[in-house]
């Protein structure tokens, strides 16, 4: 059976904030997204809906639909809900993690470093976004791995927006250290490296940083 137009609609737009393509605050028109989906404006307003329950778009009355922009206060709660979260998946993933658990977690940092060295953001945002879901998954818990999934698309889409320019890559070998930990099997150690990760990312915003949307929406989602 061929998806539904709001269910392609919305994997494309997150796909697009997952991958940094759009930004907070960019404007998403009822007329222009059922020109770019080829599908009826019915079709949009019900993804639209769907992407504002999932907290990454804003419905404001008599202007639209936009990007969500969370404000230095959310991003801060967000990144707080991760730490708390992945401290628990963590802990559980230790307990569980076996040798093709860490097989996978090693082909998803190989994929990160692969898109990293050939400058690939897109694929490397991917690539670090699956690693933790992946982590999540093996952990166990499906019920965290929904708040997860929300969380990491609400982190990449802050990152985008505040990560200071020509900010350093000091957290990229992070996920290496913590499949080591998990390998020895060593809770204390992999906890805390799990949290000193965010806590790294959480350093890279900067509050101050303006927002500019400078290229079309279909770019925007599609890729240039």
């Amino acid at each position: 059976m061929d998806a539904q137009p709001e269910t392609i609609i919305v994997g494309a737009v997150i796909d697009a904030i997952s991958e940094q393509r759009l930004p907070a605050g960019a404007k998403l028109g009822e007329q222009a997204l059922s020109v770019l989906f080829n599908c009826n404006r019915a079709n949009v307003r019900r993804a639209l809906a769907a992407l504002e329950a999932k907290h990454v778009v804003e419905l404001r009355p008599n202007r639209g639909a936009f990007v969500a922009a969370p404000s230095a206060d959310e991003a801060r709660e967000i990144f707080q809900a991760r730490r708390a979260i992945e401290r628990t998946i963590a802990r559980q993933a230790v307990k569980r993690i076996d040798a093709d658990g860490i097989a996978r977690l090693k082909a998803s940092i190989a994929a990160e470093n692969l898109a990293r060295s050939r400058r690939d953001k897109p694929a490397e945002l991917r690539s670090s976004q699956n690693f933790h879901m992946l982590l999540a998954e093996l952990a166990g818990n499906r019920v965290l791995q929904r708040f997860l999934a929300e969380l990491t698309m609400r982190s990449t889409l802050i990152l985008g927006m505040y990560a200071r320019e020509g900010h350093s890559c000091a957290h990229c070998d992070d996920h290496t250290g913590i499949v080591d930990a998990l390998i020895a099997r060593d809770e204390a150690l992999v906890l805390d490296l799990t949290d000193r990760h965010l806590r790294r990312l959480e350093a890279e915003l900067d509050f101050e940083r303006p927002v500019a949307v400078t290229v079309s929406l279909k770019d925007q989602i599609f890729g240039s």
